[in-house]
């Protein structure tokens, strides 16, 4: 089996931009495909999950054209599917599998719908109860209440309403509601009992509308939906996804933060966004925009660091109801690792028959790292471990969110092995690379030029097994790639165009620019001067921020360069600024050049270096200087190996003050 080594994490800070809502997505699918015109859909998650449907809607006649990343023009049937005949294999995919049984089962088609072996473990007998009610023809192929199914040509009868119960799975009522307006007739569903994960309904009510079915409801036990036809709203934007934004808010209040999720926020029309007040009950500091969340640690109850991995206090135990978010609650039985007493989560009955039976699955890994746990028919009671247990091996049963929600406990400061982390792939295939995006510890290394830093953090990358960031490079290679193209590095907003689109690689110790190995082109004086003059440019600054953390990847990152503990990871858990005096920096560097064969002439070279210093401190963005939190490293009577070792100190006595708080 595959599987994902994690090291032990200690904090969580940054920014993450969402991947599109699952529920949304698969919602608006159907809708756009059974709509009147054309439908433009934008923001799309790329998910299995939503492969399944689009792999599935194009076998029953619907037209999908790809517009770019994400976006698809979706041309809608008017009604039924056209094709009445088909085979559909749908994985895993309960978002894709419900909806299309009732959509498909009021199309007027022979069907037959299969999926994966836990698919076929997943009950559907009360969506299949509810179609029968109508007089729809449904066949269990192998065990009753469960699938396959074959659907089957019926006269359908609208006289009296559909009643579903309630306290199953809200994607039942999901699928009829959606599914109804193919009657061309009035509907109604009746809901017996309590209605669970109220806030996946309003999704759908809210989608149905912008196509132009607005369905009246009594309190949430009578719903009419009325005659008529869906008709495309022309384009619609997918929001972020609410569920996968927990892990992360998590994330900021368990280890410090602040972490900013961006794609849902106040504005959402998704109810998992209610995970944030949760966090927010357990002490979490909690900010929302129209369009992001931010989630910090609790305020501290006393000098010192926090004991749940952070700056902050230690998050309340809670014993609350989760009807609402089961999907995001499933989070916080993880964040319950890090509270002050036992956490009970309540009226969570629905997690039995998700991906897996999630109660049972849960208790067993979270027994793994350290914690008892107690579970019962419809709760979990989670005590906190006295101490993590290290290299804990995950199951992930097949489950997107077993795999996501148990990699936070990394950040009781122990690592943790994430067994078939590519489950994940259902709904947010690049989690693990947006985790290490906020968790993966970082190292950065600041100083005047020549003062070798770039060596040191190599080295230090190397001693670590962490990856390496030469942004100085960066900029020579934008300086580089700008003089190629006849731009002069005054402009600023042709270097930024530039810099935008910068096709370079770094495969090892080689440097390629649009294929071409410039590992020795860059590192010339002339383009040494090249990279000061672009640098200051602040536009050429902010094309390269996104590209620069992108190389945060577990199990963790070394970066040298101007702004590297400033402005592209403030978060770093160590900053160091490594310095040298004047003539020793321009003596290592006319050593440096005479090794190459080059001529040199010490008293040019410190010149120089004294004027690059004074440059690099005057300029506007991205001086050269010292900050508060970094430790000073001054290598003028250092060797490497010193200065390295030195770094590695300055790194141990960081993340042993964040590990001594997280225990």
């Amino acid at each position: 089996m595959e599987f994902l080594d994690l090291p032990a994490l200690h904090r969580a800070a940054g920014v993450v931009r969402l991947p599109g809502s699952k529920s949304i997505s698969n919602r608006t699918l159907l809708l756009a495909a059974l709509a009147e015109g054309r439908t433009e859909i934008h923001d799309l998650l790329d998910s299995d999950d939503t492969q399944v449907m689009l792999s599935g809607l194009s076998s029953l006649g619907v037209k999908i054209e790809p517009l770019g990343l994400n976006s698809y023009a979706v041309h809608g049937v008017a009604g039924p599917f056209p094709v009445r005949q088909a085979e559909l294999f749908l994985g895993n995919a309960g978002t894709a599998f419900r909806p299309l049984t009732a959509a498909l089962a009021l199309s007027g088609g022979t069907y037959t719908l299969s999926g994966v072996a836990r698919m076929h473990e997943r009950p559907i007998g009360d969506l299949v109860d509810g179609l029968r009610q109508i007089g729809v023809q449904v066949e269990y192929l192998q065990n009753d209440g469960y699938p396959p199914l074959k659907l089957s040509p019926s006269a359908i009868s609208l006289s009296a309403p559909i009643k579903v119960r309630g306290d199953v799975s809200s994607q039942f009522l999901t699928a009829l509601l959606m599914a109804l307006p193919l009657t061309g007739q009035t509907a109604q569903i009746e809901v017996v009992g309590e209605l669970i994960s109220k806030p996946y309904i309003e999704i759908t009510l809210n989608l149905m509308a912008r196509f132009g079915v607005k369905v009246e409801r009594s309190n949430w036990s009578h719903f009419t939906i009325p005659a008529g036809r869906y008709v495309s709203p022309g384009s619609i934007h997918v929001e972020g996804d609410a569920s996968s934004a927990s892990y992360f808010l998590a994330a900021g209040a368990i280890a410090g933060g602040p972490v900013r999720v961006e794609g849902v926020g106040s504005a959402s029309i998704q109810g998992d966004v209610k995970f944030a007040d949760a966090l927010a009950a357990m002490g979490a500091q909690i900010t929302y925009g129209d369009n992001w969340i931010e989630a910090r640690g609790p305020l501290p109850l006393s000098p010192g660091p926090s004991p749940s991995g952070g700056e902050g206090g230690k998050l309340r135990a809670f014993d609350m109801d989760f009807n609402h978010i089961p999907d995001a609650a499933m989070t916080l039985a993880v964040a319950a690792l890090f509270a002050d007493g036992p956490c009970t989560l309540r009226n969570i009955a629905s997690w039995r028959v998700k991906e897996t039976d999630r109660i049972a699955a849960m208790a067993a890994e979270l027994r793994k790292v350290g914690a008892e746990v107690e579970e019962g028919a419809d709760y979990l009671k989670v005590t906190p471990p006295r101490t993590f247990i290290a290299y804990a091996a995950i199951e992930t049963y097949d489950d997107h969110r077993m795999a996501m929600c148990l990699s936070l406990a990394t950040l009781g400061g122990v690592p943790v092995r994430i067994l078939d982390p590519k489950c994940v792939g259902k709904t947010f295939p690049e989690y693990f690379d947006a985790f290490a995006r906020v968790a993966a510890p970082v190292i950065a290394i600041d100083g005047p030029s020549a003062s070798g830093k770039g060596t040191v953090a190599a080295r230090v990358a190397a001693q670590l097994g962490f990856h390496y960031l030469d942004s100085g490079a960066l900029y020579r290679l934008t300086a580089l790639a700008a003089e190629n193209r006849g731009v002069s590095w005054d402009d600023e907003p042709a270097v930024a165009a530039v810099a935008a689109q910068l096709p370079a690689e770094f495969l090892g110790e080689r440097i390629l620019l649009a294929g071409v190995d410039v590992s020795e082109a860059i590192r010339t004086e002339h383009m040494g001067i090249g990279a000061s003059k672009v640098a200051a440019l602040p536009a050429v600054r902010t094309a390269l921020l996104e590209r620069q953390r992108a190389f945060l990847r577990f199990p963790g990152l070394v970066g040298d360069g101007r702004d590297m503990g400033s402005v592209v990871f403030p978060w770093a858990e160590t900053k160091v600024f490594l310095t040298a005096s004047a003539e020793v920096r321009a003596e290592r560097r006319h050593k440096q050049l005479i090794a190459k064969g080059m001529s040199a002439n010490i008293a040019v070279l410190l010149q120089d270096l004294q004027d690059r210093d004074a440059r690099d401190s005057a300029r506007s963005v991205g001086p050269l200087k010292q900050f508060d939190d970094a430790v000073l490293v001054d290598t003028t009577t250092l060797n490497i190996e010193q200065a390295v070792q030195a770094v590695l100190d300055a790194y141990a006595s960081s993340t042993s003050g964040l590990q001594s708080g997280s225990n």
